[in-house]
């Protein structure tokens, strides 16, 4: 295996290939169903799927099969089919990624926007170039490498959802209904995840969970003269007493016992290496204004609170004119979106349910409380991957970072991995990704590291090779 032949391989396709239609993907406004009611009308998600489509068939991946399915009432996807390189490679693969892409967000730089690709400082700047747009390339050149370099491989499938961003509602169908085509893979590989910097690889061993819910207070049947402030409670601090239930405002200590749960002592362990890597720039990497301190200075406490416990936040807010059209009035209701990260372990429906029972009962002033869960998932805690593929991994890390990896929890979600674990419950699973400090998925400025990209496709192509 010459490993300078395999890295100067995947570093040229991606410049030359991978990289311009990544460019083009982004400029596609393919926002996920929940949050673009008319994504089938406009067709965007669709055309993000065409647009790998053709870049597929240019890679030109060896006994391959390339498809987009869209059954009516789902969302699509695109499978791509790559047959083992010999009969004696029986090992099978799922690799996983996702095109559909947040909202685009407030707050871009001048000269870059969501569906403006900007390449500056080897970082591609636009929607979706992290999330999760790369991992179709990424993926489908690792493989179509080991086939350059006529190093053997097992089957791989390549499963690409359109809906991962709003829960991925439609994945199940599919597991279902692909069942035959997708087999029974050993390994099970999502690049749709983070890393700690961009000097080695990272594993994520754990995803918080998400409970999704709207509550709204109100006092009125409609706003009034403010002059009967002191007569009737604002709906805000109605609705501030409320969330006081849930929440510890001084300390953002979660209330409800059902949304708390034990951190693994190997979870624990490895928090602890990755703290001892970071250090400091856990802190540093925050974007805070100038005076502003993070909710704790240790860093072992920090990545403990980002991936182990319970918060809230508040991400939306209807019921407010804009300050320009704000009038001296008592509003009506207020509303807001709430957003909780739950630990791996706790149940998120009956936690739920919890939530809106402690909202919801005894309001003040007699209100109309309503907590509505618009949807929720339940964390995820990696099962065991063995020994011989943490071999494997430690191998390609370390040949093509120049480091071995990282092994450590995630703040965020990805819903659909323990029904990946429920389908494929003999498989081993590595989830890995490109949102790395200050990438900032979901918000402005989304960018790609493109070096950081280049090796993690090189040790993913090495870490799928036959062993």
């Amino acid at each position: 295996m010459n490993i300078n032949s395999i890295k100067t391989y995947i570093e040229k396709t991606w410049d030359e290939s991978a990289v311009p239609a990544l460019m083009d993907y982004i400029a596609i406004p393919a926002v996920s169903p929940f949050f673009a009611p008319d994504w089938k009308s406009s067709g965007f998600l669709t055309d993000t799927l065409k647009l790998a489509e053709t870049w597929l068939k240019g890679l030109a991946l060896k006994n391959s099969r390339v498809q987009i399915l869209s059954p009516e009432d789902r969302t699509p996807v695109l499978l791509v089919e790559i047959e083992a390189s010999g009969p004696a490679n029986k090992e099978a693969l799922l690799l996983y990624g996702h095109l559909d892409k947040q909202p685009p967000a407030q707050g871009w730089d001048d000269h870059k926007g969501p569906w403006r690709p900007v390449i500056e400082n080897n970082r591609l700047y636009g929607r979706g170039s992290a999330d999760d747009g790369y991992a179709v390339f990424a993926a489908a050149l690792a493989v179509k490498t080991l086939q350059v370099h006529k190093i053997p491989h097992g089957r791989c499938v390549i499963l690409i959802e359109t809906c991962e961003e709003s829960g991925s509602r439609d994945l199940n169908y599919y597991l279902e209904a692909l069942r035959d085509r997708i087999g029974t893979p050993s390994l099970v590989v999502c690049l749709d995840s983070g890393c700690g910097d961009y000097e080695r690889m990272w594993i994520t061993t754990s995803l918080r969970g998400t409970i999704v819910g709207e509550l709204e207070a109100k006092i009125l049947s409609q706003s009034i003269h403010s002059g009967a402030s002191g007569m009737v409670a604002s709906s805000f601090r109605i609705i501030r007493r409320l969330m006081d239930r849930i929440e510890d405002s001084k300390t953002g200590e979660i209330l409800v016992k059902e949304l708390h749960g034990p951190i693994p002592d190997k979870r624990l362990a490895q928090i602890q290496t990755t703290a001892a890597l970071l250090g400091n720039s856990l802190i540093s990497n925050l974007p805070l204004v100038e005076g502003a301190l993070p909710t704790s200075l240790d860093p072992v406490d920090l990545i403990i609170a980002g991936t182990w416990k319970p918060t809230l936040s508040c991400t939306g807010a209807e019921g407010f004119p804009t300050l320009d059209k704000a009038a001296n009035v008592i509003r009506e209701s207020t509303k807001l979106l709430l957003s909780i990260r739950t630990p791996p372990g706790a149940d998120t429906g009956p936690a739920a349910e919890q939530i809106k029972t402690v909202l919801e009962k005894d309001p003040p002033y007699g209100a109309q409380v309503n907590f509505n869960v618009l949807k929720h998932a339940k964390g995820w805690d990696m099962p065991e991957m063995g020994s011989e593929l943490e071999t494997r991994i430690n191998k390609a890390a370390s040949l093509c970072f120049g480091h071995t990896p990282c092994f450590t929890g995630e703040g965020g979600s990805i819903p659909f991995m323990n029904l990946l674990c429920e389908k494929f419950p003999e498989a081993k699973f590595l989830v890995t990704g490109v949102l790395g400090p200050q990438s900032n998925a979901h918000g402005p400025n989304e960018f790609l590291d493109l070096p950081y990209v280049k090796k993690l496709t090189q040790a993913l192509s090495l870490i799928i090779a036959k062993p």
